[in-house]
């Protein structure tokens, strides 16, 4: 069975206890955090090896790598085969920056957007702008009703009820 779906059963379980799931997800959180940390002091600098190997470079265990890879996988510039990845199979996190700082703030994991080790690699009003960028790219905008009373949207000037209404 591939590593990601024996993490995402784990974590995603539904028959699972809700204290061990929730003591699962604060452990990975920690751990996560301690990872970026890491990468962030050297961002240009692509780590790469086996699943396997990462884990023991970071300390954790290899289901808990699986998790991180899940999770980075959108913000690098060359995505990994997560969904065969076994073991032995070779990563690389080569990410891109930009990306990366919106991914966290779509993620809404303001753990991870507000690690002071950004402040290395974007100014505050760089990081205030990816940050406005994300959030309006998500916002939905209705356009306005136009009701029978009003003036037609087409311009001609009379009540959209005499004018294009209508039509309709």
């Amino acid at each position: 069975m591939a590593l990601l779906k024996k993490w995402r059963d784990m974590a995603y379980s539904e028959t699972a206890n809700k204290g061990d799931l929730q003591r699962l997800w604060s452990d990975y959180f920690e751990k996560e955090k301690e990872i970026y940390a890491e990468l962030l002091k050297s961002p240009d600098e692509v780590v790469s090896g086996t699943v396997k190997e990462l884990a023991e470079k970071y300390g954790i265990d290899i289901m808990t790598m699986t998790g991180f890879l899940d999770g980075i996988n959108d913000s690098l510039k060359e995505p990994n085969p997560i969904d065969e990845m076994e073991e032995d199979t070779q990563v690389a996190l080569g990410f891109d920056k930009e990306l990366l700082y919106k991914n966290m703030v779509a993620a809404g994991a303001d753990w991870l957007y507000e690690l002071p080790e950004w402040e290395a690699i974007f100014d505050e009003d760089t990081r205030k702008a990816l940050y406005r960028e994300q959030k309006s790219s998500t916002t939905i905008v209705k356009p306005d009703k136009v009701y029978p009373n009003d003036p037609c949207p087409c311009g001609s000037g009379k009540k959209y009820k005499k004018c294009c209404g209508r039509k309709g």
